[in-house]
């Protein structure tokens, strides 16, 4: 006999946001808690609407006991539909993938998330016409095929038509003014410009409405091929070399298209060529990194490891972890990746080289280099506003298919690759390695990659700036006089609250001084980081800052004579990368100048945030870098609300209680997975006895606690 609590009258209606429709839903459905492999779990309602897959119990109908980092579009039972990863039907205790029409329901759902969460209901007491259609829902909504204006962001931007487009001072790179303004802080405005010619996309689709060419570039040869063969403008450094970008010419065509193709770019070469002042490494990335298909596979094999069913599936793996880690090969690409980045830094700041990265539509591993060179080597992109900025001006207006890099409408899995979460664990390398170097925590990346799959955002859901632009009208211009007004993810007030979104910040950053004008002159020749070795003894400028215009050259153009004439990685000293590298590692960190980071061994982790965060057992009780975080946070908290009293009194320090503002967090409380473990409200027995703990503080003792530490698991 089930017995459920009464207050079920609150459970009915789940909270919905504008636009949002509720299409089904089941009474009496029991969620589990997999913590140990019990049965233990709580009852409630399942429903399933236009946005999410919802669990309603007794918990999400009070507001008592909310957790500090509360997420205001998703609960912690919410599943956006595009979260849903896999979801699997139990029938006799046997898992059966769940796609399209099903003849027979399950008695138990399991639901794999994007997020590497898992939820298992049990449907055993739900009645049979209900349970028929939430499973039947949940799979269809989530799992086939749908149309681009089906998906909820639509629904919600035409419901919510006053949502103010908060962009937080971040660089949209929507207007030519932003693409000038960013050449003018580069310096990068002697050798390149910004050009109008795609505007109304008569070059190309998948081009962005403005973008940055060399100088010497005509409108002609950018139109000749829909910007094909163009190098496009990236980033350039303070010595003046640039990075940039180039989509490809399609490898397989007949003879007289290829020799016209060759003919064209010899062409460009020859106008823009001014040798020996500007040298070039071109470097195509499709051959020089794994292909998106690799990165596919290593990534579904890696997430895996993490979609943990219970407590004893999780130890069952733990005995041989660093084997199937090493087996996924996800970590060897995030090496691989950073070290393709660090190559090309050492070519624009040691080498003074321009690199040129080629792909085949260069949006997507170009867009990863790229990103990962600007914030290795430009202080701003490692501030808050300058990584959005960076973010849109190569991924989201530089023309990432995030629609289908993500599989948003489950149109095909070919095209599905984790591109830009294989960014975001390259950049929590960097972050972990110099936590002082970045204004964005590690929770911040981390919200970063869930905000992928939360529809109502436009900024990871389109194609490109043309397919955004053309979906912008209602479905008929007669009756939508207006286009929808789309919210950016910039804006973090929609998901969070301020005392949550102090968690995105870190504390500890070490913001670059602002000198005076009396500063700046003794400051000009004082000693910093430089690793630039001239390639010819010639008289270094005495110009430090960050951008620095070389004085010494003519405005330059920025490629080699002839294709056969560039220089490629066989004409380098086969050790000028462990020079650079080693050479780098052995001075100390200036965190406002180029950053490296270290990819020897072990250096390379994994980001346990992202991805242990659901799983208890793998959680420090009191413990971790969070623990660090918190204190700090309290001690500035305590800090300002002192200073508050001292600009009241007017007068010296006052002597009363200094802890007049309550403390959020306390430290000693947390979970090292903290603030995404309290999301789980249930009390967690620790892996390990609390005596347990103190005996660990002696080496000498760890070897002999690995039985008990083990048996312990089995008894939970």
């Amino acid at each position: 006999e089930i017995h459920i609590k009464e207050p079920i009258e609150k459970e009915v209606n789940p909270h919905l946001l504008p636009g949002e429709l509720l299409l089904c839903e089941a009474s009496t459905v029991y969620k589990y808690i997999q913590e140990d492999g019990s049965n233990r779990g709580t009852y409630g309602k399942l429903v399933c609407t236009n946005f999410k897959i919802a669990f309603l119990d007794d918990d999400s109908a009070s507001d008592d006991n909310e957790p500090q980092f509360k997420n205001k579009i998703v609960g912690e039972n919410d599943i956006t539909l595009q979260c849903v990863d896999q979801i699997y039907g139990v029938y006799d205790e046997k898992k059966k993938l769940l796609t399209g029409q099903l003849r027979k329901y399950p008695e138990k759902l399991i639901i794999y998330c994007k997020d590497l969460r898992v939820f298992h209901f049990c449907l055993r007491y739900t009645k049979e016409e209900e349970v028929k259609r939430i499973v039947s829902g949940i799979v269809h909504h989530s799992q086939t095929p749908k149309l681009l204006k089906r998906l909820f962001l639509f629904s919600y931007a035409s419901a919510a038509p006053n949502n103010t487009d908060g962009r937080n001072q971040t660089v949209m790179f929507d207007t030519l003014e932003d693409w000038r303004d960013e050449l003018e802080r580069t310096k990068g405005n002697v050798k390149y410009k910004a050009v109008t010619t795609n505007e109304g996309y008569r070059v190309s689709e998948k081009l962005p409405l403005y973008f940055v060419v060399p100088i010497c570039v005509s409108e002609e040869s950018i139109l000749k091929y829909e910007g094909r063969g163009i190098p496009i403008w990236c980033w350039s450094c303070h010595n003046g070399a640039a990075l940039l970008k180039m989509s490809a010419f399609p490898k397989e065509q007949d003879d007289i298209t290829s020799q016209t193709q060759k003919a064209f770019l010899d062409g460009i070469y020859k106008t823009i060529s001014k040798p020996p002042y500007e040298l070039l490494k071109m470097d195509d990335l499709s051959s020089s990194l794994p292909s998106l298909q690799d990165i596919q596979i290593a990534y579904t094999r890696f997430k895996q490891l993490f979609l943990i069913d219970n407590s004893t599936d999780f130890w069952a793996t733990d005995v041989k972890w660093f084997s199937l880690l090493e087996s996924t090969n996800w970590l060897e690409i995030i090496r691989r990746v950073l070290k393709k980045a660090i190559e090309v830094a050492e070519c624009l700041e040691r080498q003074h080289t321009n690199v040129l990265l080629i792909e085949e539509s260069a949006t997507d591993l170009c867009c990863v280099i790229s990103s990962l060179v600007q914030v290795m080597m430009d202080s701003y992109s490692r501030t808050k506003s300058g990584f959005q900025s960076l973010i849109q001006k190569e991924w989201v207006i530089g023309g990432h298919g995030f629609l289908d890099r993500c599989n948003h409408l489950h149109k095909s899995d070919k095209e599905e690759a984790p591109v830009f979460l294989l960014l975001l664990n390259c950049v929590w390398q960097l972050v972990q390695q110099y936590p002082p170097a970045f204004e964005f925590t590690e929770t911040y990346l981390t919200v970063l990659s869930d905000s992928l799959y939360v529809p109502i955002f436009s900024t990871f859901f389109f194609n490109s700036q043309h397919q955004k632009d053309t979906n912008m009208s209602g479905e008929s211009l007669k009756t939508q006089s207006a286009p929808f007004r789309f919210l950016t993810v910039w804006d973090w007030s929609v998901q969070f609250d301020p005392k949550a979104q102090a968690f995105l910040n870190n504390p500890l950053y070490a913001e670059k001084p602002k000198l005076d004008k009396s500063q700046r002159k003794t400051a000009r020749f004082k000693h910093q980081r430089q690793l630039s070795l001239p390639l010819t003894q010639t008289k270094s400028s005495t110009k430090r800052g960050f951008f620095r215009e070389e004085t010494d050259h003519l405005i330059k153009n920025i490629l080699g004579k002839r294709i056969g004439k560039f220089i490629n990685s066989s004409d380098e000293p086969p050790n000028s990368f462990r020079e650079f590298y080693d050479s780098w590692h052995s001075k100390p960190v200036d965190y406002h100048g180029l950053l490296l980071p270290r990819i020897d061994g072990p250096e390379i982790k994994v980001w346990a945030q992202r991805y242990l965060r659901w799983i208890p057992e793998a959680q420090l009780h009191g413990g971790g870098t969070i623990a660090t975080a918190a204190k700090i946070l309290d001690l500035m908290e305590e800090v300002q609300s002192l200073q508050v009293k001292m600009d009241e009194e007017h007068s010296q320090a006052v002597s009363g209680d200094v802890h007049s503002v309550p403390m959020l967090r306390n430290s000693a409380r947390l979970s090292s997975l903290f603030p995404f473990a309290l999301l789980q409200r249930q009390s967690i027995k620790p892996a390990l006895p609390t005596s347990t703990w103190k005996d660990l503080e002696d080496e000498d003792d760890l070897v002999k606690r690995d039985d008990e530490f083990v048996d312990l698991s089995g008894d939970m």
